[in-house]
Formats: structure tokens, sequence, C-alpha cells
């Protein structure tokens, strides 16, 4: 089992929090980085609030 599907497990029934926390640690990090890399850190956001949201009906690869 991977570290994401462990998370995915973890997060179940949770994923607002964990959304809210994805933001939360993608504005620090422009913060720190004063956007230097916003465009990375946003894609970064969709990618893991669509695997923490979505992927939870599809079975493992």
């Amino acid at each position: 089992m991977s570290v994401l599907d462990k998370l995915k497990q973890m997060l179940k029934g949770h994923e607002d929090q964990a959304e809210k926390g994805v933001d939360k640690a993608g504005d620090a990090f422009d913060d720190r980085t004063g956007g230097k890399y916003s465009g990375q850190v946003d894609t970064a956001q969709d990618k893991l609030k669509e695997q923490f949201g979505n992927d939870q009906d599809q079975p493992p690869h």
C-alpha cells in the first residue's frame, strides 16, 4: 500500500479539512517565497485536492 493510499484512508470523511490544510500550506509556501512559485503551488494544490476527493470510488492500481 502506498503512502498516498494510506493518507486517503486516514482522510476519508474529512475531505473538507484536508482541502483547507492544502490551501493553508500552499499559501504559507507562497508567502515564504514571495509568490515566486505560485503557479506551481496552485497546480500542486489542485492535484492534491483531486487525489483526496475524487479517487475514492476508483479501485487501487
